[in-house]
This record gives C-alpha cells, structure tokens and sequence, in this order.
C-alpha cells in the first residue's frame, strides 16, 4: 500500500481532534539510555525517547523487533518475567519509576495497560468495571454507580450495555470486551494508557470504534500504542516510532516517519521491502 493512502484520513482526525500545536509539549515520560535482558539476551539498546503528554505515540515495527518489551517497561509489567535485566531509566512526571522507593502498584494504577487480547475477569459487565475501585476500598454503591457510567462512557461502551450491566461480560462480543477492559482501566483514573495491538484480533468495525475511542481520549490521556498495522498507525497517532533489533531507529511526527523518514531502515520498512 502506497504511504499517501495510509495516511487517508490523518489531516480529517488531527483538524477533528486537537492539531500537533495546540497539544502539550510537556514531557510526560523520559527514557534514558534504556537496555533490557532476558537471562543472558539483550532484547532493547539503549532507547532513548521523550513521550509527550496528551498525544498518541505509535510504535511499529517488525515482529521481535523490542516494541511490546519496551511498552512493558513503562509500567514495569517486565519485573512479572523471571531473569529480566533492566539498565537505564524511566522517568515519569520527574519519578524514576525503577526507584527502590516506588509503589509499583500505584504505578500500574497511573499507567493503565490494555493487551492484544481482551482479558475481561470472569464478573458481570458492572463489576469488571468496578473492580479495581472495589480494591482501593470504595463500597458506597453511589459512587461505584457514578464511575462504572462515567467509565463505560468514556468508553464508548454504556449506550451498548446500560441494560446489561448484571449480565456475564464474557457474553459480550469481542469489540465490546476490548472496550470494557478499556473502560476498566480508565475507571481507576490513570494518566497514561498503553495498548498492545489492541485491536489485532477484531474485526474492521470493531477496530474502526476502537480507533475513534484512542483519538477521543487522547484530549485527556497520554496514549502510547503498539501496532503492526501501519494504517492504524498512520490513522490515529501524532508521533510514530520504528523499533528494529531491540533499537529505536527513528521517532517524528506521525506524517514525516511515513512520508520523509530520515532512516534508509525506517523508509524500507514503511515501504514494504521487509517486516
């Protein structure tokens, strides 16, 4: 596919949406100088990048090319994985979130994780949303009422299933179920969102939702997405960066890595002739 019909659709969502100049330059997180092992296998080298609040960063790249492992660093879901190695840092709002003295607990809360698959809990479509809540103590029903709306609504989800809040949410279709662990994350008021091919596994429709729910709620949040689907990268995002071999090649602006990257690597791969 040709880079001009990627990017079909960009101009339309940033004039919708908040344009590159108006949005924050304020840097929400700060990667220095980030390597990563498993065991004995460097799988990141040196990454070194600033993500910006209230934009949507696209990473893309290769299969195994480091993308997902370096999204897992910015919640620390990586200290989950026996024999990892982690040098450098990761700075978020001027915390080094690998500090002995962080809560990494609070830190998931703040930075919510959304995966490839949908993973709603085995609970009802209300206390899947309600669950993270439930453990920080919350039991007035009010309240919990108050945010599992609120949540799913920012979801794009409760017009779907206001009538079926009590019912199992693994009757719900697949995009549906994206959504609700969406809207479970937002429900315990992060400030960043990461998304691991989150809609890899759903159909065109689907996806399309998902889509427009990432841009609508990058007014609020700063989202950072792995994608293989370039399209969607070019869709959604304002900044992209391509990952190869465990490095981060290159990082811009969403139209200039697709239209005059500066990397021979990065244009071969946005082009088709590998990955």
């Amino acid at each position: 596919m040709k880079t001009q019909d990627m990017l079909t659709g960009v101009d339309e969502r940033l004039s919708s949406a908040t344009s590159l100049e108006q949005v924050s330059e304020e840097t929400k997180i700060r990667v220095e100088a980030l390597n990563l092992w498993y065991g004995d296998v460097q799988a990141l080298f040196d990454i070194s990048i600033n993500l910006h609040a209230r934009r949507i960063s696209a990473f893309i790249g290769p299969s195994g090319c480091g993308k997902s492992t370096f999204l897992r660093t910015l919640n620390r879901m990586n200290d989950l994985i026996d024999n990892v190695r982690i040098r450098g840092k990761v700075v978020i709002d001027g915390a080094d979130i690998y500090s002995d003295s962080v809560d990494v607990v609070s830190l998931r809360r703040n930075v919510g994780m959304i995966f490839q698959k949908s993973n709603p809990f085995p609970k009802t479509v209300y206390e899947n949303v309600a669950y993270g809540q439930r453990l920080l103590g919350v039991r007035d029903r009010r309240v919990l009422d108050e945010i599992v709306e609120r949540s799913l609504r920012q979801a794009a989800l409760w017009d779907e299933v206001k009538d079926r809040l009590e019912e199992p949410a693994l009757s719900l279709s697949g995009g549906q179920m994206q959504r609700l662990c969406i809207a479970r994350a937002l429900a315990v008021e992060p400030e960043i969102l990461l998304m691991d091919e989150p809609s890899s596994a759903l159909d065109p429709i689907a996806t399309a939702k998902i889509e427009e729910l990432i841009v609508e709620l990058k007014q609020k949040y700063t989202i950072i997405i792995v994608t293989h689907n370039m399209q969607q990268a070019a869709r959604v995002s304002d900044v992209t960066a391509f990952f190869y071999l465990g490095r981060l090649i290159e990082v811009g602006e969403t139209r200039k890595i697709f239209t005059s990257p500066e990397k021979k690597q990065t244009e071969e791969y946005i082009t088709g002739r590998f990955g």
